[in-house]
């Protein structure tokens, strides 16, 4: 199979958020992935407080993954305030809020794909760190977050009780 990265835009919210809502169910551990809500999609995009990443299978044209990134700024969501960043480097972080590749296109490195693309996109935007969490048990994307260049910064309960890692990567 072969795939293109492309932008998604505000008009694919559900089609994106389907994606999301379709690998969650399909995960044993529910507490690994908390799922964004087609709802927080449509707002991070139409307030231009996020953009998405969407990896199309060429010859069906079908939907493999999806990428979302917010961008908080100075926001309280903003994990930069986590991790201690002086206050001028907020508005230099991004957050990846959700990768989610459907099991039937696993193996094609897309997740991959998709981050470099959105780290493209993010360098030329000006911003400096690329930030997510990550399950502290969650083996398989910390392993793919590492081969990425994220570091674990921290580990602290997040989104209402959940244990999270705090990984960052500096992208300049």
């Amino acid at each position: 199979m072969k795939f293109s990265i492309e932008r998604a835009y505000l008009s694919e919210y559900q089609a994106l958020a389907d994606v999301i809502q379709t690998v969650w169910k399909g995960i044993e551990r529910k507490d690994w992935f908390v799922a964004d809500e087609p709802e927080s999609i449509r707002c991070l995009l139409e307030e231009e407080k996020g953009i998405a990443f969407k990896a199309i299978e060429k010859n069906s044209g079908a939907l493999a993954g999806v990428l979302i990134v917010a961008m908080y700024g100075n926001g309280e969501e903003n994990l930069g305030h986590d991790v201690g960043l002086p206050k001028e480097d907020l508005d230099t972080v991004a957050h990846v809020e959700s990768v989610a590749v459907l099991p039937e296109y696993r193996g094609f490195k897309l997740q991959d794909s998709l981050m470099q693309e959105v780290e493209k996109e993010l360098v030329l935007r000006g911003f400096r760190y690329l930030m997510c969490t990550i399950h502290p048990e969650n083996i398989y994307s910390k392993a793919n977050a590492a081969s990425q260049g994220y570091k674990v910064v921290m580990t602290k309960e997040k989104y209402g009780g959940y244990i999270r890692d705090i990984l960052m990567k500096n992208l300049i």
